[in-house]
Order: C-alpha cells, then sequence, then structure tokens
C-alpha cells in the first residue's frame, strides 16, 4: 500500500471519526444518549449521570416541590442543601418514608454536571407511570408532538399544555426527549400535571384518536386555510413538527386537515412551544364556544 493511500484513508478515517463524535454529542445534548463518563480528575460531566431505566433525577425546587405533591410519582432519595430544605419546606411537609441527605451544592454538582441549575436540591425518582391512549377519551383537546426533539422546547410545550388544560402530551419514542431531568425542570412543574405519552408510530396514534373521535389538525405554515377556520367537531387533537423540517409527509397524509397560523408580520413561522400555545388558545375559545352553542 502507498503511502499516499495511507494519508488519504488516514484522513477520512479522522473525518468520519469527527462527525460520528459530533453526531454522538448532539444525541448526549438532546439526552439520547447518558453523558460521557467523567475523566479522572478532569470537570464533571455536562448532563446527569445514568440512572436505571426505571428511575430519573429530577431537579430545581419546583420541579422537586411538584413531584413530591404528584401521588403517582414514587419518590427514593432527596439530597439537599440546608438553605434549599428550608425553602422547600415552607408549606410542604416531606414525607415520612422518603430518605434525606444534607449535602454541599458541589455534590449535588458532582452528579448533574455543572450546568445543571439545582438550586441546591435532587431527587431520584422512579419515572412516571406509561399512560395509553385509550384513557383520552373523555379530554376534548390534546396535543400531538412529530419528533420534536429539544427537552427545553417539549418542557416550555407541557406548560403550555397545562395552562390551557389539554388532556395529553403525545410524542414519537424516537427522536424526542425521554423524562429527564431536563425535560422536567424546563417544564417547570408541569410533567407532573399532564401525561406525557410516547408512542411507537405516530400515524397508527393518530387513527386511534380518529376513531376516538378527535378531528386531527396539523400545524403547517403553507396550510391551505386558518386554524381558526379549520377546528371542527367536539375533540381536538392538535399535531405540530419540528422546527425546520416540520410535520413528516407520513404525518400530513394521516391527519384530518392541515391548517395555518395566519400571521400578518414578515415572519411567517414561530418557535415550536410558541406556535403550540398559540394554537391551544385559538382550540380552548373554539371548545367553549361550540360548548354554548
Amino acid at each position: 500500500m502507498s503511502k499516499k493511500h495511507d494519508s488519504d484513508g488516514g484522513g477520512k478515517d479522522a473525518h468520519y471519526a469527527k462527525l460520528r463524535r459530533a453526531h454522538r454529542d448532539a444525541k448526549r445534548a438532546r439526552g439520547e444518549l447518558p453523558p460521557a463518563p467523567r475523566r479522572p480528575g478532569g470537570k464533571a460531566p455536562a448532563g446527569p449521570l445514568p440512572v436505571s431505566d426505571d428511575e430519573v433525577l429530577l431537579y430545581g425546587l419546583h420541579t422537586v416541590r411538584a413531584a413530591i405533591e404528584n401521588p403517582e410519582r414514587t419518590l427514593i432519595a432527596l439530597k439537599i442543601t440546608q438553605n434549599a430544605l428550608a425553602r422547600l419546606t415552607d408549606g410542604l411537609t416531606l414525607p415520612e418514608a422518603l430518605p434525606v441527605e444534607i449535602v454541599r451544592p458541589k455534590d449535588i454538582d458532582d452528579i448533574l454536571g455543572t450546568d445543571a441549575i439545582h438550586q441546591g436540591v435532587m431527587l431520584t425518582a422512579k419515572a412516571l407511570p406509561v399512560r395509553r391512549l385509550d384513557a383520552l377519551q373523555e379530554s376534548p383537546l390534546l396535543l400531538v408532538l412529530d419528533q420534536v426533539t429539544d427537552p427545553h422546547n417539549v418542557g416550555a410545550i407541557l406548560r403550555s399544555a397545562v395552562a390551557f388544560s389539554a388532556g395529553a402530551v403525545i410524542t414519537t419514542m424516537r427522536h424526542s426527549p425521554a423524562e429527564s431531568g431536563v425535560l422536567a425542570k424546563s417544564a417547570s412543574g408541569a410533567l407532573e400535571l399532564i401525561p406525557y405519552i410516547q408512542i411507537t408510530n405516530l400515524a397508527n396514534a393518530l387513527d386511534e384518536l380518529h376513531r376516538m373521535g378527535f378531528t386531527s389538525i396539523g400545524l403547517d405554515s403553507e396550510g391551505p386555510a386558518p386554524l381558526e377556520g379549520t377546528l371542527k367537531g367536539g375533540k381536538v387533537a392538535l399535531v405540530l413538527g419540528a422546527e425546520g423540517k416540520g410535520l413528516r409527509q407520513k404525518t400530513r397524509e394521516t391527519v384530518t386537515a392541515l391548517a395555518r397560523l395566519d400571521m400578518p408580520g414578515p415572519i411567517k413561522s414561530l418557535n415550536v412551544s410558541n406556535a403550540s400555545a398559540i394554537s391551544l388558545y385559538a382550540a380552548r375559545q373554539y371548545l367553549a364556544g361550540s360548548n354554548r352553542s
């Protein structure tokens, strides 16, 4: 083998290795992979250390308080600073069976990483019970996400869904954030207040919702009609896609109708969390009006 061939092959190998690292790092940032192990003498990891499949590490005062108050959440152990304990227990009594360890902020940093804004409190808990679509028969309003990957966006969407009393947020198991500390912190307690249902096949889930009497409306900037004129029926499922690529073709073909948010300004698309809030408001106004008529 010539030296030139060796050199070219080594350059290609390095190039592809760099691409693989970038892909892996991006998946870690989205929470699809556990953080890289800490090197001896190195800095704390950028995200939570791996836990077992049925456990999550929740952090932040509001997030942890909501989890403790949620009767469906199984609590395992609490690590908390003395100052944070005084704030958390202001109006809240901790369960007697919950093990509590007083720690320093750095002790939590060493577990969660220095980027986590934990406010001196970290709760180890079981993941929430799996929810099924057929439990949503009585919910007139649902929100469905088509591969929205950013846990911060999904957390904000969960907050809006709770604010407008949606029955659930439904998303795919792949290319969507799993239940995690980052998602829960971004949701600021909302994860404890609304079912977050992850399904394997979105088109099949939409078909099931149709059989349950839902009208599914996919939001698309090129939709043929405004959302307000597309809403119909007594039960509505709003379907939103990821920023940039929007709804996938199969999703577009499966929803009952496509609609757009009419915006008079020069910008015709919004962050998916903002679009979710506006869509939920419009759907709530429609449902309130249809109930009066």
